[in-house]
């Protein structure tokens, strides 16, 4: 399925028309796996694209600088795709507390290592078997992944010892 809309910004009352004046097309598109395109001209050579995914497996993908939530089914593609790079999953839970603190921390670590995939869980029963197959035992915990096995733990709101962990992985 796809739309195609016509976009024109208001009457500019000045000579010299800007190029973002000119009427631009956007097109949407939707595919039968929830994927959601959207395509921007913005200038006569560039194109902001904007790609909105469902969390299924195929359509995966983390951003470095920044944390991903992931889910049962979205976790081991995620941490197969970042290859020899570190991942570091927050393993939480809506109503924990000490998870609520470390949770703004989490973010900063994750624009401060950029060679680092930065990961959420939330361990609620939709994501339980990927809980129990990560051996989570308390919230807060963090797990360091590298070459898609498990390399390290942290427990708790220990925030001087999930970096210590971290350095410790991106070293070796």
């Amino acid at each position: 399925m796809a739309l195609r809309l016509s976009l024109s910004p208001p009457p500019i009352r000045s000579s010299a028309s800007p190029s973002w004046a000119a009427p631009h097309s956007i097109a949407i598109s939707c595919s039968s796996s929830s994927s959601v395109g959207l395509s921007v001209p913005t200038q006569e050579k560039r194109r902001a694209r904007v790609v909105v995914r469902s969390s299924s497996i195929d359509t995966a993908e983390a951003v470095v600088g920044q944390v991903t939530e992931v889910n049962k089914d979205t976790f081991w593609p995620i941490v197969k795709a970042a290859g020899d790079k570190a991942v570091v999953l927050d393993m939480y839970t809506q109503w924990c507390g000490p998870c609520k603190v470390m949770a703004p921390k989490f973010q900063e670590l994750s624009g401060k290592y950029l060679d680092v995939v930065f990961l959420k869980l939330d361990c609620n029963q939709d994501n339980k078997t990927l809980a129990k197959e990560l051996g989570i035992r308390v919230v807060p915990t963090f797990k360091i992944l590298k070459d898609s096995k498990i390399v390290k733990e942290v427990t708790g709101a220990k925030l001087d010892d999930l970096v210590v962990a971290i350095e410790t992985v991106r070293s070796s």
